[in-house]
């Protein structure tokens, strides 16, 4: 065959198609959306979140009786003041007490509890699931006097060991749910081949099953320290010595029936949220993978 035949029995190149204009008035599509219509609704709705920051950090920092719009001259008095006079100091220990302690044990009873709804059979299971949704449904309020009840019997009233049972017992069915959910999402095989290879239920699940839960558990327990450090309810009941008490209480103080000393309530506010917020600063990344990871059946 010649150069020229074999030429002419060669395809034709395929031309790509012409790109035509895109009609006028026809729908863009998200990607082609102009970045003002995104930008100024998240910069409005940031502007209305930041707005009360803003307003206590300037009640805490300007001194009493400004006016001024900006936190200047700018004071650390008010800080001082609820620190050390009103007892915030006593207060910030006690929050962080009741709140690692409720870390922990809601962790640690809802990663066995997880564990066994997500990996065993029994005849209940489905009754103990449905009890523990219901149990999402009942406020706390309500568990108030029978926990009065039982603590004045077994003598813990005024004392962080109530509040401290109370905050585990009020986190635990969303715990386990959470976890079991998690729990899930891990194969199965995995810990079959640890079982292959000589390990036992417990080591299996500490060295394989254990490393892949960190999301869900550091999810769940941020959920129930930042739970523990809010919650006012179980303090202001359990807790009568005014050494016990917690920061929402404390708060709770700065505010008498005739006047209300704005500035230290600020700076209790501002006391009260900036642990909050650099814990959840450094776990975000973490927190976002637990939640979504636990809130789906794998």
């Amino acid at each position: 065959m010649s150069v020229k035949e074999a030429t002419q029995a060669a395809p034709a190149p395929v031309r790509p198609a012409p790109v035509r204009p895109r009609p006028a008035g026809r729908n863009r599509s998200w990607d082609e959306v102009p970045r003002w219509q995104i930008y100024l609704p998240l910069s409005v709705y940031l502007l209305f979140t930041l707005i009360p920051f803003y307003w206590i950090l300037l009640f805490s920092l300007r001194p009493p009786g400004s006016t001024s719009l900006v936190p200047w001259p700018m004071t650390f008095e008010h800080f001082e003041k609820v620190w050390t006079e009103r007892g915030f100091g006593t207060y910030f220990q006690n929050s962080v007490l009741v709140g690692a302690v409720t870390l922990v044990m809601t962790t640690l009873v809802a990663l066995a509890g997880g564990y066994a709804l997500a990996r065993f059979d029994f005849k209940v299971k489905r009754v103990f699931m449905l009890a523990l949704l219901c149990s999402q449904f009942v406020p706390g309020a309500l568990l108030l006097v029978p926990l009065f009840e039982i603590f004045a019997e077994l003598r813990m009233i005024n004392s962080l060991g109530s509040v401290i049972l109370a905050e585990t017992v009020f986190q635990l069915p969303l715990s386990i749910i959470l976890i079991s959910n998690f729990i899930k999402n891990v194969p199965y095989s995995l810990e079959e081949a640890a079982w292959v290879d000589g390990c036992n239920r417990l080591t299996a699940f500490r060295i394989v099953v254990l490393p892949l839960l960190r999301p869900g558990l550091i999810a769940v327990g941020s959920f129930a320290f930042v739970h523990s450090w809010n919650h006012f309810l179980f303090a202001l009941m359990f807790l009568n010595n005014q050494e016990k008490q917690t920061i929402p209480v404390g708060l709770n103080t700065l505010m008498g029936a005739d006047s209300v000393d704005l500035g230290a309530l600020a700076a209790g506010g501002i006391v009260a949220a900036v642990p909050v917020v650099v814990v959840f600063a450094f776990i975000q990344k973490w927190l976002i993978t637990g939640f979504s990871a636990g809130a789906v059946k794998g």
